[in-house]
């Protein structure tokens, strides 16, 4: 019998500790995902329902985020409300109590919702603030920016962000504006001197690589329908071989069409609104295409400088890259390294076209 009392009462404290490392445990998840900030008020919670008498209950608390100097505040309306409770007969609090479990399981998904959107806006709004500060000044410090942009980019922001972060944009806000304008009219320059020529004024390695571009571009995100409009595959073709002829050392291979593809929609969404899936190119002037096009050549060449070995002959870079996952693997989980062995499998086999296409095929495509 005793052993029975021990044992009840017990599991409340066990279940209170489980409540209280669940809910440290989604705070720190929410910290490390950019969902709250430690210090600030994210967001308050508190539902209250009323029976048809007219008695106000409490529902199950949505706490908020405190700040340290709110922390005390609380604490001292916890103890109030804790008095309240117990000047309170037993008849009323075991009705409350009753009327509580009947109601919590209806409200806790919608509730979660509410905060889940609540907190999210909230964070965003300090997000665009520090962004908006960072991208008004003079001189932009770009490890800064780089910092801040490593739990995501404002979606408005993002062309902006993207072409300085890659380089392609100058910090300094007074020579943005021309060095952009040179830059795509050089970027015309090379299409016009390379891509907009007959055949009979390329050697047959241009001819072939050509053809290959030709073929892999409608096969670019097949499963979105944006990419499959002729103009879309026109600029892709444009883009890609002026890249392939400007760089020899690799020239075109199959892989580095995809990675084009998120800096034409980032580039794109300057110009159109609403969805991927509603968007048409046609709609814009070739000027604005020209200019697009220019941005996304300029940023791939600045994301594939860093890796070009990467599209090398034999592709030793993404070759060193391989033999690390492996080594990672065998290091933090030797079970699993273990058992690819034993299926005779080799990370070649599937980790190749991982780095060859920076996980672009391996994740689905979804608009900005």
């Amino acid at each position: 019998m005793n052993n029975n009392t021990q044992g009840e009462d017990h599991q409340p404290k066990k279940e209170s500790l489980d409540s209280r490392f669940n809910q440290t445990l989604r705070n720190v998840q929410g910290l490390l995902k950019g969902r709250s900030i430690p210090g600030k008020v994210l967001l308050t919670r508190r539902l209250e329902l009323f029976d048809n008498s007219g008695i106000q209950h409490q529902s199950p608390s949505y706490q908020r985020s405190y700040s340290q100097n709110d922390a005390a505040r609380s604490n001292d309306g916890d103890k109030c409300m804790e008095g309240g409770v117990r000047n309170t007969n037993n008849s009323d609090s075991n009705a409350t109590v009753n009327k509580l479990r009947s109601s919590a399981s209806n409200i806790e998904t919608s509730a979660r919702e509410v905060k889940s959107v609540m907190g999210a806006r909230s964070t965003d709004s300090a997000r665009v603030l520090k962004f908006t500060k960072e991208l008004s000044g003079q001189m932009i410090v770009v490890e800064r920016l780089r910092e801040l942009a490593w739990s995501g980019v404002p979606t408005y922001m993002r062309p902006d962000v993207w072409r300085l972060l890659l380089g392609y944009a100058p910090p300094n806000s007074d020579r943005r504006e021309g060095v952009l304008r040179r830059k795509r009219l050089e970027y015309l320059d090379c299409v016009a001197q390379f891509y907009d020529i007959p055949d009979t004024e390329r050697s047959d390695d241009e001819i072939n690589m050509l053809r290959q571009i030709a073929v892999d571009c409608p096969r670019t995100v097949p499963d979105v329908a944006f990419f499959q409009q002729a103009q879309v595959q026109k600029s892709l073709e444009r883009i890609l071989y002026t890249w392939a002829i400007r760089h020899p050392a690799s020239g075109y291979v199959q892989g580095i069409n995809d990675l084009v593809t998120p800096f034409l929609v980032v580039f794109l969404s300057e110009y159109l609104d609403g969805s991927i899936d509603s968007w048409s190119i046609s709609e814009l002037s070739s000027a604005n295409i020209s200019n697009i096009e220019a941005d996304c050549y300029w940023c791939l060449s600045q994301l594939l400088d860093g890796m070009q070995d990467h599209y090398t002959f034999a592709q030793p870079g993404i070759q060193r890259l391989v033999f690390k996952l492996k080594e990672l693997v065998r290091r933090i989980d030797e079970a699993v390294s273990r058992h690819v062995e034993d299926q005779g499998l080799e990370f070649l086999q599937f980790a190749f076209r991982w780095f060859n296409c920076l996980l672009i095929r391996e994740v689905r495509f979804l608009s900005i």
